[in-house]
């Protein structure tokens, strides 16, 4: 009976450390779910990432208590997982680095090295931080598409003067003519400190007599105007 206790029951020691252990490993996954939901440029984000990034790493770290440098329980672990198949697709490189950045965690937590895991989540935050306060990355151009539609086939001619007179590098991509109806669009590129002309630029030509529609896009989303 004894024997049976001693295995079913942890030492003290053990359960202690994996008590602490499985509390660090959730505290710094749900930092990492913080850090990323306030440095998310994006129009949303998915709220189930969020639990993602809170929840796998102390999965990691109670995967790592279960091996414990045992090489049969590492190799089965590993062909395990490579039968397994994940097909939802990551649409964002970013959050590949935010699901790295918990494994690395819960590995770390997981090998009872608490300090260092500790010290190296508050310093990728802090990274993450001045990153996205410094706008790294961000293109030192705008580039839009504006499609402008109307219904007087004498009025294309001033919509291009509108366009035109505007500090930004314009092209014509398509311009469609059907009976009286017609419809421009341009490629607009211009620098971020002059992305202001092309709001008065949407303002003018959705006074401009003759136009029904004006629809500015991005690669990112579609802002019907």
């Amino acid at each position: 009976m004894q024997r049976l206790l001693g295995i079913i029951i942890l030492p003290a020691d053990q359960l202690v450390n994996f008590v602490l252990s499985m509390l660090l490993a959730l505290l710094l996954g749900l930092l990492i779910a913080v850090v990323y939901r306030l440095t998310h440029r994006g129009m949303n984000y998915e709220s189930g990432f969020l639990s993602t990034l809170a929840l796998l790493a102390p999965i990691v770290t109670l995967v790592m208590f279960f091996i414990q440098g045992d090489l049969v329980l590492s190799l089965g672990l590993v062909g395990s997982l490579s039968i397994i198949r994940f097909r939802t697709p990551i649409k964002d490189t970013r959050d590949m680095v935010f699901l790295f950045w918990t494994i690395a965690t819960g590995l770390g937590v997981g090998t009872l090295n608490w300090t260092v895991s500790l010290f190296a989540t508050l310093l990728l935050s802090l990274f993450m931080g001045a990153m996205f306060l410094f706008k790294y990355g961000r293109p030192l151009h705008a580039e839009y598409i504006l499609i402008v539609s109307g219904s007087d086939g004498n009025r294309d001619a001033e919509v291009e003067r509108v366009v035109n007179g505007r500090r930004a590098n314009v092209q014509l991509r398509n311009h469609e003519i059907d009976g009286e109806r017609w419809e421009l669009t341009y490629e607009l590129r211009l620098a971020r400190a002059y992305e202001e002309d092309v709001r008065q630029m949407v303002s003018e030509l959705k006074r401009t007599a003759g136009v029904n529609r004006v629809s500015l896009l991005t690669p990112q989303l579609s802002l019907p105007m």
